[in-house]
């Protein structure tokens, strides 16, 4: 049986993750350089700012963003939002990305959020169905995006 591990990131993972990150991206290349390395390092050591992962026997299969943003609507309770969802296709079904999503309801519970605001750019109604089935739903939000330059 392998010894699954659901944490958050480590300085030591950021090589791991960026494989992970190239499941998600398709064909975008992520070079590793010493900007990279400062904004991780940046990236790990924000309060407001968690990177979960699911290590099954030392490797990184799945993972999520959570950041909790400030706010001084809604009683001045923060919000979460959750990005950069992705499982190794091969651990997929195992309920890797499920704990990593209740990790980050947690930090979001922990934060006192009144809201956790899930983005994803998958068009695929199973995808869907997933999150709908942890408690997220399309109701009462609309997303844009605008990408820059």
């Amino acid at each position: 049986m392998p010894k699954i591990n659901i944490r958050e990131a480590q300085i030591t993972d950021l090589d791991d993750l960026l494989m992970l990150y190239s499941v998600l991206y398709g064909s975008i290349v992520l070079k590793r350089d010493k900007e990279m390395d400062k904004i991780w390092s940046h990236m790990l050591t924000d309060q407001y700012y968690h990177i979960i992962v699911a290590e099954e026997d030392g490797k990184i299969v799945s993972t999520c963003t959570c950041v909790i943003i400030q706010n001084i609507t809604f009683e001045h309770r923060p919000y979460a939002i959750i990005d950069n969802i992705v499982t190794q296709s091969e651990y997929r079904a195992q309920g890797l990305a499920t704990a990593c999503l209740q990790e980050a309801k947690r930090f979001a519970e922990n934060a006192g959020c009144f809201k956790i605001t899930l983005s994803t750019s998958s068009r695929l109604p199973s995808t869907h169905k997933f999150y709908e089935k942890l408690g997220y739903n399309k109701e009462g939000l609309t997303a844009f995006t605008q990408w820059l330059d």
